[in-house]
């Protein structure tokens, strides 16, 4: 059993975990990213780390080795950070969530919601090795990533983060629920 406190973090691609990490980290978060460990084993097998390899990949994965196999790899990464507070960037399903819960007694889950338009919008302009360059293909993301359940695992989290307006509100909101968890836990 590990002592530290483990927040994970669902929302569908591009609706703005990263701002949330990024204020974790600010508060002294480790960061574990749920999706290094699938562009890892896309290097490993040497496979172009594009969406539609890096998706066939998560579900061969998840049939080989069950529907935690996400997060049973990342649970060596957590333990092995420095630091007392972790946050992992990426629940797909509930049961990735029960795998770190059963782990980690100081456990906390939240989502991050926006909309597909601003979803989109976003990640086709940051355009990162597996972002969809078209409506098409972002579409056929999203129902892969709720097919393996990431729309049940966020309707079971504890706190919501709506990301639809300006930044600076949604740091703020993410500060605030960050310093809830934390009062709750490490009192």
């Amino acid at each position: 059993m590990d002592d530290k406190l483990v927040i994970c973090l669902a929302g569908m691609p591009g609706s703005g975990k990263s701002i949330v990490v990024k204020v974790a980290k600010e508060r002294g978060y480790d960061i574990v990213v749920m999706g290094d460990v699938i562009r890892e084993e896309a290097e490993r097998r040497r496979l172009e780390p594009n969406p539609e390899n890096l998706g066939k990949l998560m579900l061969e994965l998840r049939r080989s080795e069950g529907k935690a196999v996400i997060a049973k790899r990342c649970i060596p990464k957590i333990e092995k950070t420095a630091k007392s507070k972790v946050i992992v960037d990426g629940i797909r399903s509930l049961s990735e969530v029960e795998e770190f819960r059963e782990s980690f007694p100081k456990f906390s889950f939240i989502a991050v919601h926006s909309s597909p338009e601003t979803r989109f919008s976003r990640v086709y302009r940051r355009r990162r090795s597996d972002d969809p360059e078209s409506w098409e293909v972002f579409r056929e993301r999203d129902m892969r990533e709720l097919r393996v359940g990431l729309g049940n695992a966020m309707a079971m989290a504890e706190y919501v983060i709506v990301n639809e307006g300006e930044l600076e509100a949604v740091k703020e909101k993410a500060r605030e629920i960050l310093r809830r968890v934390e009062e709750k836990w490490m009192r």
